[in-house]
């Protein structure tokens, strides 16, 4: 992947803020820092717009598909992973090619990507990945959550199931693909929000590094083992479904794994934090027992009183057997009468 221009990153550290980084044919300019986590640097980009004799003139205008995705300042987020092993490559290759699946306006799009060879170094990586994105500068729900828990404000009614409304829909793409896909790590530190005059935040999906078919025949406690394992790698616990802490040895797996994790965050977008999490802060408290008992915690006091019919919503999410608990068109039709009740 990548090609000859993109390998120029490799040449010097392009990355320092100021410098520039090769996607493919396409040059951008690193305006600042963003994030890091991991083995993973998000930068705030801009394209460096090639001269119009150039043979490449158009810049990234020319691979884009949807036109809407191009930004009307120039400006991307660009993530940079540093790949150490031949597994973290497969990785990123599998997270690549789950993104370009998919297209619906409440997902993330990978605009493009690029992984080059380095020479490896002692206790060194051996390639790089370069992903491109739309930026949305305003952070995540969880970012919102965390700031508006500061000043004890709260969304209202409305912006709660607008917001939740564009999630179903990014997810209900993922599930009626043929194979349904799941998410697998649905949580406010996932979801991008963008604020909008005069309208409810935009709410868009990101991270697909989780992503993979939904449905999967457990037949031995093997399978099981081995699904619980790559679960508490990739799906965060206080938003995983109980049926990824502990399998049994005989089920089939589906994409309703990601109805439980929605549930939660619903009761996120409302106050915050899981509905499990109190567990957390509990002598002797159990994360894995509250959420195979689905013991859901409301808060109490003097916080913004959301309708009653919110909570039976998200009780009706967080069903501990998935075979009763409700599909993505299950719930999108429900939200969607609670919106037209409650929205003004």
């Amino acid at each position: 992947m990548g090609c000859t221009f993109s390998g120029l990153n490799a040449l010097y550290d392009s990355t320092n803020v100021g410098g520039h980084v090769w996607i493919n044919e396409n040059r951008f300019k690193i305006v600042k820092q963003l994030g890091e986590g991991g083995f993973a640097y998000v930068y705030l980009v801009k394209e460096a717009i090639p001269d119009s004799s150039s043979a490449s003139a158009g810049g990234l205008a020319n691979k884009v598909k949807d036109p809407s995705h191009l930004s009307d300042d120039g400006t991307y987020a660009m993530k940079k992973v540093l790949i150490q092993s031949n597994e973290q490559l497969e990785l990123v290759r599998e997270e690549i090619r789950v993104s370009s699946l998919f297209n619906h306006r409440n997902l993330l799009p990978l605009l493009d990507h690029a992984i080059i060879s380095v020479k490896p170094t002692q206790g060194s990586w051996n390639h790089e990945a370069y992903l491109l994105f739309p930026v949305h500068l305003d952070g995540t729900l969880l970012d919102s959550s965390k700031a508006m828990s500061a000043k004890n404000e709260f969304f209202s009614t409305s912006d709660v199931l607008q917001i939740f409304r564009q999630l179903c829909a990014g997810l209900q793409h993922m599930h009626n693909l043929q194979p349904p896909y799941a998410h697998n790590d649905v949580k406010p530190g996932n979801i991008l929000l963008t604020r909008r005059k005069g309208e409810s935040p935009l709410a868009i999906l990101m991270d697909f590094g989780s992503a993979r078919p939904a449905r999967k025949q457990i037949r031995s406690r093997s399978e099981a083992l081995q699904l619980q394992e790559w679960a508490s790698e990739h799906c965060a616990a206080p938003f995983r479904a109980p049926e990824l802490w502990d399998c049994p040895s005989h089920a089939d797996i589906d994409e309703r794994t990601d109805i439980w994790s929605l549930g939660c965050t619903l009761y996120a977008i409302m106050y915050g934090v899981s509905p499990f999490e109190y567990a957390l802060g509990e002598s002797g408290g159990s994360l894995q027992l509250a959420i195979a008992n689905a013991q859901i915690k409301w808060p109490a006091g003097p916080k913004l009183q959301y309708p009653e019919a919110l909570h039976q919503f998200v009780t009706w999410m967080l069903q501990p057997q998935s075979a009763v608990r409700p599909c993505i068109d299950d719930i999108i039709y429900h939200v969607d009468k609670l919106i037209s009740k409650f929205s003004q």
